[in-house]
């Protein structure tokens, strides 16, 4: 029953020998004495059955029957219970990293499809399959405006996601690329080689950018939204970055998301990440593979648009099937309902004397209370996960397809 076992002595003195020291001790000696820990303090092994047994019974110590209200950039979302089964079908599997022309034609396919589907919502001429989430996409969204217009400063609203910034500042810094964190769009843009906006703003506040001629327009978005509101390209915008965890990703799928990068086509040579094309073979027959590869390890490095290497190939398979099963009508009713419950309740949260913040919102709106630890631990004791704490006054409430008439009355109720 205890099928994981230690190295035996014997096994430990070999690689001692061939670590070409005499004991295991020996591998630690340059750390200093002070600093390395005495003992772990955990008990003595125990076989895998009673692992089971004990993890079980700790596990049923978790909350997981929570409402939830909470967003700020992950969303619980209504997720069809065929595409995890489809995910898993043989076509999708492949020996090699989602990085080589050889991976199998499901992928490509998918990958394919996952970059018109985008194009289809933002309006843009070209996407590339995934990068790793929104905060990657719009900092090497920033990157790749700075070696268009070869200006190296960029300016961003500081309603964007806090998470987003902080990957934004580890890109840009090294680079030497400054940027400006602004309330408002400035009207002079001709020093900038690009202005990022997110709309709906990480507060949840739908902004309508102007687009200037003298630089760069980059919106962030969340693609669920673009089942109601206007696509980006329709206001000007050169480059569309976002994340996709709201089509068909759970909360808590490793990641637990992925980003994307779609651009007008005369950008296309600067579009960071791997794209997927589709051609005919020896034959005729529709056949997919990579193209326009712009890393480093296909390139000359200067050259390179990104060394990144993380392509979210499952992920993107996820939500490219999500769009398929929903459809444009599953597709728009998920987007209304989402909108249609949070200004339900931000009607009900007003009628009840809570000041709502947001006039022009899609599913998510900063309330202000009194006291908003106070509501949000009278929420918790319902069993309601009330949404982010963003001081001591505000907090942010988002609201999805998932949320129903009884929720928002046992919000309200706690109120």
């Amino acid at each position: 029953m205890k099928n994981f076992l230690v190295h035996d002595k014997d096994t430990i003195r070999q690689m001692c020998e061939m670590a070409g020291v005499k004991c295991v001790e020996d591998l630690f000696s340059q750390i200093p004495e002070n600093v390395r820990m005495k003992s772990l303090n955990l008990p003595d092994g125990i076989s895998e059955m009673e692992t089971q047994r004990r993890i079980k019974k700790l596990a049923q110590k978790n909350k997981s029957d929570y409402i939830t209200f909470a967003g700020g950039g992950i969303y619980n979302k209504f997720i069809p219970a065929c595409i995890n089964q489809i995910a898993q079908r043989f076509e999708f599997n492949t020996a090699y990293t989602p990085y080589q022309p050889e991976i199998s034609q499901g992928t490509l396919q998918i990958m394919y499809e996952f970059q018109t589907m985008i194009c289809r919502l933002t309006g843009m001429d070209i996407s590339n399959a995934t990068v790793y989430d929104g905060g990657t996409a719009c900092a090497e969204s920033i990157l790749m405006a700075c070696r268009i217009a070869k200006k190296y400063k960029a300016c961003v609203l500081n309603s964007i996601n806090p998470e987003y910034k902080k990957v934004i500042e580890t890109y840009t810094n090294p680079q030497n690329i400054q940027i400006d964190w602004v309330d408002e769009i400035p009207q002079n843009q001709e020093d900038y080689s690009c202005v990022l906006i997110q709309t709906p703003d990480y507060y949840g506040e739908i902004i309508k950018p102007v687009k200037d001629e003298k630089c760069l327009l980059i919106i962030c978005t969340d693609v669920s939204t673009l089942s109601i509101l206007k696509p980006p390209s329709e206001y000007g915008a050169d480059i569309v970055v976002g994340d996709i965890q709201t089509l068909g990703i759970p909360m808590n799928f490793g990641g637990p998301s992925a980003g994307f990068i779609a651009c007008r086509e005369k950008f296309m040579r600067q579009l960071p990440g791997r794209l997927a094309g589709r051609t005919v073979d020896k034959d005729g027959k529709q056949a997919f593979c990579l193209t326009i590869q712009t890393r480093e390890q296909h390139i000359k490095r200067e050259k390179a648009t990104s060394n990144i290497c993380s392509n979210q190939a499952l992920i993107g398979l996820c939500a490219t099937l999500y769009l398929s099963v929903m459809g444009e009508k599953g597709f728009y009713q998920a987007g209304y309902l989402s909108t249609f419950n949070a200004h339900k309740l931000a009607q009900k949260l007003e009628s009840k004397g809570i000041k709502v913040l947001n006039r022009n919102f899609f599913n998510e709106f900063v309330i202000e209370t009194e006291d908003a630890d106070k509501l949000l631990c009278k929420l918790e004791n319902n069993n309601i996960m009330g949404g982010i704490k963003l001081n001591n006054t505000q907090i942010l409430v988002a609201v999805t397809e998932m949320i129903t008439d009884e929720d928002i009355e046992n919000y309200i109720s706690c109120v």
